[in-house]
C-alpha cells in the first residue's frame, strides 16, 4: 500500500512537470515558498497572545474598552494557565523583532550565492532550515522554563534560515520570468506573504483554541515547511537550461523573451551598484512598505486582544481577514499592470511609481481611520481590512521593481533591499511594545500616525528618484544591454504556449 501511494505521487509530479509549463510551476511553488515563510513568521504574534501572563490596566484613557465581550480575554487565559511566562511588553517587543535579527544578516550572502550557485538550493535550505527551528520552538521554551532569552535565540535562527527566501526568488524569477509576464508571476509569489499571514494567523487561532496548546501550531507549521522542501528539491530547477523536463518550445520562448540577462560568471559592480540613486529610491520604498505591514503582521494580533479584547479564536480569524482583501487586489493589480504597460498606457517607470503611490497612501489613511473607530470592533476590522486592500498594489508597484533595475544582479538587489527594510522587523515591534505598555486607544494611535509618516515620505522619495529602466550597471563583460521593451502581444502569442 505504501508502495502504490509512493507510485501515485510520482505519477502526480510527472503530470504537473509535462502538463504545466515550467514557469508557472515554478510561480506556484514560490509562492508556496513564501507562504510557509510567512506562516512560520507570524504564528509567533497569535501565539504569545496566550503564551504571555494577562496584564492588569494600571492607565486608562477615556475610550479604553471594557471587557464585556463573551468568552473575553480573562476566560480564556485561565485555560493556558499552567503554560504562560511572565515577560514584560518590552520583552515581547524583543521576542518579536528578534526573527529579523538574523533575517536581515543573511540576505546579502543569500543574494551572492544565489546570483554565483544559482537560487534553488539559497531558497530550498533557507526555508528547510526555519521548518527545523520552528518545529522545535516549543521543546527550547518548555526546557528552559520560559526563558524570554532562549526565545529571543530561536528565532534569530529562525531568521536566519529565512534571509536567503526573497533574494533566492529573484534570482529565480530573473532566469525564468519574462517582461510581459513579471507583473502577474512576480505578484503570484510574493502574494504569498499574505496567504501566509491569513493562514497563519486564522489556523493558529483555531488550533489553539481546540488542542488549549499553543505548542501545536509550532508543530503543525514546521511540518509543512519540510514537506515543502520536499516537494520543491523534485519539481524545481534553477534556469532553463538545467531543467530536464522542460519542453523545447518553452526553453525557446524563455531564451527568446528573457533579456538583459547573462549565464556567465559575473562581477557585482558594487561601486555602481551602491551610489545608484534608482536602487536607493527602493530602498526607501521598502521601508515604508515594510513599515506598515510589519506594524499589521507583527502587533496587530496584538491590538485585537488588548484593546479590542477578542478571544483567540476570534483574534486569529480577524486579524487575518485584512489579508485576505489584500492579496485579491495583489493578484488583480498585477494583471492590470502589465496590461497597461503590454498596452503601452504606462511606462514601466510610471506604473510602478503610480501602484507605489496607491499602496502607500491608502494604508497611511485607513489605518489612522480604525485608529479612531474607538471600541467598534466592527468599523475597525472593516479599517484594517481595507488598508491592507491597498497595500496589496505594492507588489506589481515596488516589489519586482528590482528586476526592472538589474536583471543580472537581481538577486543581489532584493538582498539589499529586503535586508535594509527588514531592519523595520526589528525597530517596529520594539517601538510598538514600549509605546503601548499600557494597551490604550490613546497609545496605539500614536503608533498609527508614526505609520502614516512614514508612508508619506517613503513614497515622495520614491516618487523623485524611482525608476523602472534598466541600469547602465546591469552590463557584463559579455552581455550587451538590450530594450526592455515587451514583445507586441500578436507576436508573443505565436510563441508562447
Amino acid at each position: 500500500m505504501l508502495h502504490q501511494n509512493f507510485r501515485h505521487c510520482y505519477v502526480f509530479l510527472i503530470f504537473l512537470v509535462i502538463i504545466i509549463p515550467q514557469r508557472y510551476l515554478l510561480g506556484i511553488m514560490g509562492f508556496l515558498a513564501v507562504v510557509n515563510a510567512y506562516t512560520m513568521r507570524v504564528i509567533l504574534s497569535v501565539a504569545i497572545t496566550e503564551m504571555v501572563a494577562p496584564k492588569k490596566l494600571t492607565h486608562y484613557d477615556s475610550q479604553t474598552c471594557d471587557l464585556v465581550f463573551e468568552n473575553s480575554t480573562k476566560s480564556v487565559s485561565k485555560i493556558f494557565s499552567s503554560k504562560i511566562y511572565p515577560w514584560t511588553s518590552r520583552q515581547e517587543g524583543l521576542i518579536l523583532s528578534s526573527f529579523y535579527w538574523g533575517y536581515v544578516i543573511t540576505h546579502i550572502p543569500g543574494g551572492i550565492i544565489a546570483e554565483k550557485f544559482g537560487g534553488k538550493h539559497s531558497l530550498g535550505l533557507g526555508i528547510l532550515c526555519t521548518a527545523i527551528f520552528t518545529f522545535i520552538t516549543p521543546f527550547v521554551i518548555h526546557s528552559t522554563d520560559g526563558n524570554w532569552v532562549w526565545v529571543v535565540v530561536i528565532r534569530v535562527m529562525e531568521g536566519l534560515g529565512e534571509g536567503t527566501t526573497f533574494p533566492a526568488l529573484t534570482t529565480l524569477l530573473a532566469n525564468w520570468v519574462p517582461v510581459g509576464e513579471r507583473s502577474k508571476i512576480g505578484t503570484l509569489v510574493y502574494s504569498g506573504s499574505q496567504i501566509g499571514t491569513v493562514v497563519g494567523n486564522s489556523l493558529s487561532g483555531v488550533l489553539i483554541a481546540a488542542t488549549h496548546d499553543w505548542a501545536m501550531v509550532f508543530y503543525v507549521f514546521g511540518i509543512l515547511g519540510v514537506l515543502w522542501y520536499v516537494f520543491f528539491s523534485l519539481l524545481c530547477y534553477t534556469d532553463p537550461e538545467s531543467h530536464p523536463f522542460i519542453s523545447d518550445n518553452e526553453k525557446k520562448y524563455l531564451k527568446e523573451q528573457i533579456v538583459n540577462i547573462s549565464s556567465d560568471e559575473k562581477n557585482i559592480p558594487w561601486r555602481s551598484i551602491m551610489t545608484s540613486w534608482p536602487l536607493w529610491a527602493l530602498v526607501v520604498a521598502q521601508i515604508g512598505h515594510d513599515w506598515g505591514f510589519f506594524t499589521m503582521v507583527t502587533d496587530l494580533p496584538k491590538y485585537m486582544k488588548d484593546v479590542l479584547h477578542f478571544n483567540v479564536k476570534q483574534n486569529g480569524i480577524w486579524s487575518s481577514v485584512p489579508y485576505i482583501l489584500m492579496w485579491i487586489v495583489s493578484m488583480s493589480s498585477g494583471y492590470l499592470c502589465d496590461w497597461l504597460i503590454t498596452r503601452k498606457f504606462l511606462s514601466i517607470t510610471s506604473a510602478r511609481k503610480t501602484f507605489t503611490t496607491i499602496a502607500s497612501m491608502g494604508p497611511a489613511v485607513f489605518i489612522i481611520a480604525a485608529s479612531y473607530s474607538g471600541c467598534d470592533r466592527s468599523m475597525a476590522v472593516f479599517m484594517f481590512t481595507i488598508a491592507m486592500g491597498f497595500m496589496g498594489t505594492f507588489y506589481c508597484g515596488m516589489k519586482v521593481n528590482a528586476l526592472d533595475l538589474s536583471p543580472n544582479y537581481a538577486g543581489t538587489i532584493m538582498a539589499i533591499v529586503n535586508g535594509i527594510g527588514g531592519l523595520t522587523g526589528i525597530i517596529v515591534p520594539y517601538l510598538v511594545g514600549a509605546l503601548t505598555e499600557n494597551h490604550t486607544l490613546f497609545e496605539w494611535r500614536t503608533v498609527f500616525w508614526i505609520a502614516f509618516g512614514v508612508f508619506f515620505v517613503t513614497n515622495l522619495t520614491f516618487l523623485r528618484f524611482g525608476s523602472g529602466k534598466v541600469q547602465t550597471w546591469n552590463h557584463t563583460d559579455n552581455i550587451e544591454l538590450q530594450s526592455t521593451k515587451t514583445t507586441r502581444p500578436v507576436e508573443a502569442a505565436k510563441t508562447k504556449l
